[in-house]
Formats: C-alpha cells, sequence, structure tokens
C-alpha cells in the first residue's frame, strides 16, 4: 500500500513537472520559428540562439509592480488567474504519454492515474477556464477588459461544445472513456475512419486555447489586449502560462485519441521486446505531439484573426454539421467493422 501511495505521488509530481518545464522552451521554439517563418531573427540576445530570452522575460514579470485597479472586486480579481491555472495542470493527470511499462516484474502505468472517465474529466476542467476569463473581465472594473471576457466566454463554450462532440465519436469507436485504453483501442488510429471529427477537434482545440486564427479574447488591436489587461507581473504571467500548458495539453489530446499515441510501434514488439517497443512508442507519441505544435505555430504565423461574426459563424454553421456527420459515421463504423 505505501508504495502505491509513493508511485502515484512521484506520478503525480511528474504530471505537474511536465507542463512547467516543457513549456519555457516552448515559448522560445515559437518565437524562433515565427521569426524563421516570417524572415526576421526571433530573439538572438540572452544566451545562445536567445535561449534564455523566456527566462529573461520571466524575471521581468516576476519583477514588475504588483497592481490591482483601484475599484476591481479584490477577491475575484486575485483567483480569476488561478481558475484559469491550475485546472490546466489537474487534467494532466489523466493523459497517457505511453500505456503500460513492465519492469523489474511491476506494470507500471506511463500516466498519474487511470479514470474510467478521463476523457470526461479532461473536458470538465476545461470548461472551468470560461469562469476565469470572465471572472477576470469582471473583477477588473474595465469596459475594455469585461468586453474580452464576454466575447471570450461566448466563444470557449460554442467551441467546448465541438470539441465534445469530436470526441464523443471516439469514445462510441473505442468503447471506453479512459484514455489509456482509448490508445489500446487503436490498431489504427481513429484520425483515418473519423478524419472528420479530427478536423472539428483541431478547430475546436485552436480555438480553446485562443490561439490564431481563434486569438479574438486577446485582440489587442480592438480589445486594448483583452480580458487581462489590468493584470500585471506574476498574474499576468499565469494566463500566459496556461495558454501553453493548454497548448501542450491539446497536442497530446489529439496524438493520443486521434492519432493512436505510439502506434504503430506495438507491432514491433515480437523483434525488440516489450522495454524498447515501449520505449519507441514514447518517442513516437511525443513526435506527434511536437509536430501537432509546429502545426499551432504555423497557422500564427500564416494566417490573419477571424472577425467575431466569422468565428461564431464557422462555429455553428460549419463544425456543428461536420460533428455530427462525424458522430453518425462513428455510428456506422462501430455496428459494422468495430463490432
Amino acid at each position: 500500500m505505501t508504495e502505491l501511495v509513493i508511485a502515484v505521488i512521484f506520478k503525480s509530481i511528474i504530471a505537474f513537472a511536465v507542463p512547467l518545464l516543457v513549456v519555457p522552451p516552448l515559448i522560445w521554439g515559437e518565437r524562433r520559428l515565427l521569426g524563421r517563418i516570417q524572415s526576421r531573427l526571433g530573439p538572438n540576445r540572452v544566451g545562445p540562439f536567445g535561449a534564455f530570452q523566456t527566462l529573461a522575460d520571466a524575471v521581468k514579470l516576476l519583477g514588475k509592480e504588483d497592481m490591482i485597479p483601484a475599484g476591481a472586486d479584490r477577491a475575484l480579481f486575485i483567483l480569476a488567474p488561478f481558475l484559469l491555472l491550475v485546472p490546466s495542470f489537474m487534467a494532466w493527470s489523466v493523459v497517457p504519454v505511453g500505456t503500460e511499462l513492465h519492469i523489474f516484474g511491476r506494470v507500471i502505468g506511463l500516466y498519474a492515474t487511470d479514470l474510467n472517465v478521463g476523457v470526461l474529466y479532461i473536458v470538465a476542467l476545461t470548461s472551468v477556464a470560461v469562469y476565469g476569463i470572465v471572472m477576470a473581465g469582471w473583477a477588473s472594473n474595465s469596459k475594455y477588459a469585461l468586453l474580452g471576457s464576454l466575447r471570450s466566454s461566448a466563444q470557449m463554450i460554442s467551441y467546448e461544445i465541438m470539441l465534445g462532440i469530436a470526441l464523443v465519436g471516439v469514445v462510441v469507436l473505442a468503447g471506453s472513456l479512459s484514455l489509456p485504453e482509448i490508445v489500446r483501442q487503436q490498431q489504427v488510429p481513429f484520425a483515418i475512419p473519423l478524419i472528420i471529427g479530427a478536423f472539428v477537434f483541431v478547430c475546436a482545440a485552436l480555438a480553446e486555447t485562443n490561439r490564431a486564427p481563434f486569438d479574438l479574447p486577446e485582440a489587442e488591436t480592438e480589445l486594448v489586449s483583452g480580458y487581462h489587461v489590468e493584470y500585471s507581473g506574476w498574474r499576468f504571467s499565469f494566463f500566459f502560462l496556461s495558454e501553453y500548458a493548454n497548448m501542450l495539453l491539446a497536442s497530446f489530446l489529439v496524438s493520443a485519441v486521434f492519432l493512436g499515441g505510439g502506434w504503430p510501434a506495438q507491432f514491433l514488439e515480437p523483434y525488440i521486446g516489450h522495454l524498447f517497443t515501449t520505449l519507441l512508442a514514447v518517442g513516437i507519441m511525443m513526435s506527434k505531439v511536437f509536430l501537432f505544435l509546429f502545426i499551432y505555430f504555423w497557422i500564427r504565423a500564416t494566417l490573419p484573426r477571424f472577425r467575431y461574426d466569422q468565428m461564431m459563424n464557422f462555429c455553428w454553421k460549419v463544425l456543428l454539421p461536420l460533428g455530427l456527420l462525424n458522430l453518425a459515421v462513428a455510428t456506422v463504423l462501430k455496428l459494422t467493422i468495430y463490432a
């Protein structure tokens, strides 16, 4: 029993440490890549190739004065950044980096815990972010922040529905809400039979993480930086960190739910053994994650921002019919090929 508790605590620490350790180089990588795509240098002053620029920015944010507007609701103003950041980290407890590792006579799951309702758990936690954004705008006592938070809430609620519809098709085929089990069920990645659902999920993930071309909540040219305009210093960094943590989470979900995680490493197990198969699967999984992150950055460097009416029309007039069509396809496949 004691060993089980220690294992759970250790894996939980790893789950929280991954986004904290990965996000800083992720920010640097995005800025360098955007510079290359847009024919400019990007960060290149602090450290070799500007590698320490993110660290310098973090020190700068921590050193800034922590200001709270005079007319703000102090309690809600302080709570709002935590409602964005904490759920982002909590969701990592069910995200699988791989399936299971058999070593020293023990079976170690490459995830903090395997909830039988893991998909619902993640959807529930990501929905809490809406409250954080609305709370930040309301508590700031600023019309610009309030407008940014209101239209952000409409965007996130709308695209969260699309995200759920895309995931329902996967759950139908896999017959489970457990993420490790969904990975195990993919003899062929679900992105192949459910290509429509994968497209809907990717678009909804971009909108849920407030990334271009869906970055309306942070439309600085229209709303003076949107819902977090009154935040400074370390409180502002919480919004920034949660956005990148959510990007990383969405990339892991796409890789696990639609791209089969470490697929096709499992077919090599009879030839290279279980240990090397598991390590290869983790490597393949991470390569898919970073491929999707590259797509995130590429889209930001390429596509202009939607108008608000275009964004909502795309959600309800394009993604909703496609999501329902994907669900119908998943149902037919479950009754025939996946029966």
